[in-house]
């Protein structure tokens, strides 16, 4: 059982080293070492969650092709450039806001730079408002009705007995998650040195080549024009994501089978593949130019992440379950929300909130621990940035110029992580709190 362990582990390992593809692929080494190798039994992969994010990730995509994406990201700089003094609190906001409706953070590789260049242009450091909006983008996943996650949880929990609703797992996973981002804005409101005394940013002002570098340009996206394509082509997106929580909310007004309401897995599937044909129809997105764009391709990097990653460990500890229930079953019993450190732990692992959900939450369930705790502990399945070496995390260190968000030289000691510490923890906390005060 221990060997059987450490290939899983070594497995995450390796493909969190690779990154990208590399997280499932890999994935099926280890797969292939527990079962032609050790004999065990194949678990079951996660295919609902992953029809769910195909439909997702081409309907945002198709949206991000008809020149949609765009728009939003200028409704967010025109917010950002009003309020220049309070982009630590604004930026964070807008990039978590952002990834709530498109439901992947990868959203923040537009708005970043604009970020970094309105700070430095208003004499603000970089690292204050750029940490805390890297960490709010990938906060937002667990506050998406279109996101993996969320989806995962809500899936998942049905078929262990707690029946929740996406709206109702929005109802506590936004509210703690904003105050948690706010409670992150306000301990980086003073973070770093001033840029008027932080000797190593004005060793670089002097120099004319960097200063040049830092001031050369402005960063902006107003200059695109956005047709009204594009704007419908948002509405569309809009309409889809309501009619989902309406659905949801109202399971009376879908169809019957059997005197069962028909599954919101499948409802959001086709919500979202229709809202993508009317966007391909009425607003000229072109499919070709959906696929090259940076949220389809980030959303199917997901899926063999998480088709990967999900099988292999469903295999393991279906394999093992009454030894893990025996093991930790009274620890479990005694002290439930302790799940949220296991949560937490693998998510630094395997870089992915939706595989922590797929792969660790049967489990959760199989132990005993009631729905409510895994809700209020949801916001834990974000760790990833632990290790910054996250593309939204390295990405946002190369967009800031004036070198002030930084990886530390002992790795640990990034601009992420205290944010992302006070960010989760908050969340946490108040998300445990909401549940008692709900369920």
């Amino acid at each position: 059982m221990i060997v059987e362990l450490l290939v899983v582990l070594l497995a995450l390992y390796v493909g969190s080293r690779y990154g990208s593809l590399a997280l499932g692929a890999i994935s099926g080494i280890g797969l292939a070492i527990l079962v032609l190798g050790f004999g065990l039994k194949p678990g079951n992969p996660p295919t609902d969650v992953i029809y769910i994010i195909v439909a997702a990730v081409t309907c945002a995509g198709v949206m991000q092709a008809s020149g949609g994406m765009d728009w939003l990201i200028q409704i967010a700089e025109r917010l950002l450039r009003k309020h220049p003094d309070r982009i630590t609190f604004y930026a964070p906001l807008c990039t978590f806001f952002l990834t709530v409706l498109v439901g992947t953070g990868h959203v923040v590789y537009t708005l970043m730079p604009i970020i970094c260049d309105i700070s430095l242009k208003k004499g603000i450091r970089p690292e204050r408002p750029c940490g805390v909006a890297s960490i709010a983008s990938q906060v937002g996943i667990t506050c998406s009705p279109i996101a993996a996650a969320v989806v995962a949880f809500t899936t998942i929990s049905a078929s262990n007995g707690f029946d929740i609703t996406i709206p109702q797992v929005l109802m506590v996973s936004i509210p703690a998650c904003v105050c948690g981002i706010l409670a992150a804005s306000a301990c980086s409101y003073r973070r770093g040195l001033d840029l008027d005394k932080d000797p190593e940013y004005q060793a670089r002002l002097n120099d004319p080549e960097t200063y040049k570098y830092m001031f050369g340009e402005t960063m902006t996206s107003l200059d695109k024009e956005i047709s009204k394509d594009a704007k419908r082509a948002v509405y569309v997106f809009l309409a889809a994501i309501a009619a989902i929580v309406v659905f949801a909310v109202c399971p009376k007004l879908l169809p019957h089978y059997d005197g069962k309401a028909l599954k919101m897995n499948i409802v959001i599937q086709i919500a979202m593949l229709a809202a993508a044909a009317f966007m391909i129809i009425f607003c000229k997105a072109q499919p070709k130019k959906a696929v090259a764009g940076s949220v389809w391709q980030s959303g199917m990097v997901a899926v063999v992440a998480i088709y990967g990653i999900a099988w292999l460990a469903d295999t393991y500890f279906s394999n093992y379950l009454p030894q893990m229930q025996a093991a930790l079953g009274d620890i479990v019993g005694r002290f439930p929300w302790m799940i949220a450190f296991v949560f937490f732990l693998v998510s630094v692992l395997i870089n992915s909130q939706g595989a922590v959900v797929v792969s660790m939450l049967p489990l959760a369930y199989s132990l005993g621990i009631p729905g409510p705790v895994l809700l209020g502990v949801f916001p834990a399945v974000y760790g990833y940035f632990f290790i910054p070496n996250y593309p939204s995390d390295i990405a946002t260190v190369n967009f800031d110029r004036s070198g002030t968000t930084r990886i530390g030289k002992y790795l640990l000691n990034h601009s992420f992580m205290m944010p992302g510490l006070v960010s989760v923890g908050v969340a946490t906390v108040l998300s445990c709190l909401l549940t008692q005060l709900i369920w």
